[in-house]
């Protein structure tokens, strides 16, 4: 197994941010499916203020390409995408179009 953690941005609107953790209390049965089809096996997020922190345990398939040619061949997965980018901004420093942005582990005890 293995482990990864990324970082996102929510848009800062308390509003929006309330919004957005509602969905993530029931998040639909499909997404939840998908995630686990492409290898995840648990998957957190926190959140402080507008920033989100995501850690995802994978088992020994899963490759970030296999998962998003998944994403991208299903229906469901992008129509979840596209109405969580209503809520979620770029990390300074990301790539256009860019959402989740790996981090890099720089501690371990």
């Amino acid at each position: 197994m293995k482990r990864y953690a990324l970082a996102l941005d929510l848009v800062n609107d308390p509003e929006l941010i309330a919004e957005y953790e509602v969905y993530h209390r029931a998040v639909w049965p499909e997404i939840r499916s998908s995630i686990k089809d492409t290898g995840v096996q648990e998957m957190v997020i926190y959140r402080f203020a507008n920033r989100l922190f995501m850690v995802l345990d994978v088992n020994n398939e899963f490759s970030f390409e296999k998962k998003d040619e998944m994403d991208a061949a299903n229906p469901k997965v992008q129509e979840w995408e596209t109405l969580m980018w209503k809520y979620q901004q770029a990390l300074p420093g990301a790539k256009p179009g860019e959402k989740w942005v790996l981090m890099d582990k720089i501690f371990e005890l």
